[in-house]
């Protein structure tokens, strides 16, 4: 009978758990990219200082 490898067992354990604290990483990342976005979108063009109207645009 074949002794166990517990070396590559641990290396296996330690893998797939650095795999899924880097998605976890990634995951925050988009997250806070789209809460970003999806912010600056949400605002009206007032709010965004931006005219709401043809008499705020400076005349040409």
């Amino acid at each position: 009978m074949a002794k166990p490898n517990y070396q590559f067992e641990k290396r296996q354990r330690d893998l797939a758990k650095k795999s899924k604290q880097e998605e976890k990483r990634r995951q925050k990342l988009a997250d806070k990219a789209g809460n970003a976005s999806a912010e600056d979108a949400a605002l009206s063009p007032s709010e965004a200082g931006l005219p709401t109207s043809d008499s705020e645009l400076p005349k040409v």
